[in-house]
């Protein structure tokens, strides 16, 4: 499944943490890639093109000034605009619909204020709960259930370390030295490569 984010209106002074967080979530739960909209943010890009090296994976980022012109474009290509707002219909409704369709998926998660044609543009209003949340939760409940939890088996290829699942201490293999490194939970709880 072809599936990609869009992130409106991002705010470099005021929104780097969020926007990194939809970021790595669309990264972790099956994304292809991330378009970014609104402010250009050179650093944020390169943080997660950093994450990727380092961690593996066919993950994509970009830019586009206008959230308008990546819409036409994908509308243009027969792609399925998917909108997560609480004011959508609820996912546990739609999403096997949604699953049902063959076309790659553009899911656009909120800014500041989302302008009405996204509303209108959208195949899908979606809303996870109808209460207020976070854009990365809703995201990762999103993906979640569009693949069915199969993203949690996703492997991600060609990276330089990996975790190995561990009851206790923190296990990282290191491809690049072909060694297995053991952390122990330390009082900070924190690790060093």
């Amino acid at each position: 499944m072809n599936i990609n984010v869009l992130r409106l209106d991002h705010r470099r002074k005021r929104d780097a943490r969020i926007t990194t967080h939809v970021c790595l979530t669309a990264r972790a739960f099956g994304a292809q890639k991330v378009i970014i909209s609104g402010e250009q943010d050179k650093k944020l890009i390169e943080n997660i093109i950093d994450v990727k090296t380092r961690w593996g994976g066919d993950f994509e980022i970009d830019y586009q000034k206008s959230w308008k012109n990546t819409i036409e474009e994908w509308q243009k290509n027969d792609g399925e605009i998917i909108h997560l707002t609480m004011y959508g219909t609820p996912v546990q409704d739609a999403i096997q619909e949604i699953q049902k369709t063959n076309k790659k998926k553009l899911i656009i998660v909120g800014g500041s204020r989302v302008p009405t044609p996204i509303y209108k543009a959208a195949d899908w209003n979606i809303s996870i709960t109808t209460q207020p949340h976070s854009e990365v939760s809703s995201l990762a409940i999103f993906l979640h259930m569009l693949q069915n939890g199969n993203e949690l088996n996703k492997k991600f290829k060609n990276g330089k370390l990996e975790v190995i699942p561990s009851e206790n201490g923190k296990k990282i293999i290191t491809h690049n030295q072909e060694e297995l490194i053991k952390f122990k939970n330390s009082p900070k709880d924190e690790y060093h490569i």
